[in-house]
């Protein structure tokens, strides 16, 4: 199951951030045996299961801690949806530099990509293109 990275990004900052703050949930957030992906699993099939499609921030971050205090909690099946979140995220200037140098990086793939493309293409119409001659 992959939801909107952005709604994962969103609970993993906020239960990181509530660790830091809260001695007894961090005990419960280093629990190995539960990671970010099930907790929004389980938050999916909270939302789904009661029928709404619209909660406020303190609803889901609620189910999130609750998803690690339990120690015994059903996930439930992964779900494929999309997650509209209308919470920002703050990123340090290195994090923004990161994102930049990242964005800069693909668009040079995609154009080098563009351009290998059209010369096996301009080569293949080439070699399609030749006429016979007589003295071939």
């Amino acid at each position: 199951m992959k939801s909107t990275e952005h709604f994962e990004l969103v609970i993993q900052t906020y239960l990181e951030s509530r660790a830091i703050k809260d001695e007894l949930f961090a005990e419960k957030f280093a629990n190995p045996n539960k990671n970010i992906e099930d907790c929004v699993t389980y938050i999916l099939n909270w939302v789904r299961e009661s029928g709404y499609s619209g909660y406020t921030d303190e609803e889901i971050f609620s189910q999130a801690v609750h998803f690690y205090d339990e120690e015994n909690i059903e996930v439930g099946k992964p779900i494929n949806c999309k997650v509209i979140v209308n919470h920002s995220i703050d990123l340090t200037e290195e994090e923004k530099q990161e994102a930049r140098q990242e964005a800069i990086k693909r668009v040079e793939n995609e154009y080098y990509a563009q351009l290998t493309k059209k010369a096996t293409k301009s080569k293949k119409n080439e070699s399609l293109t030749r006429t016979p001659s007589l003295f071939d």
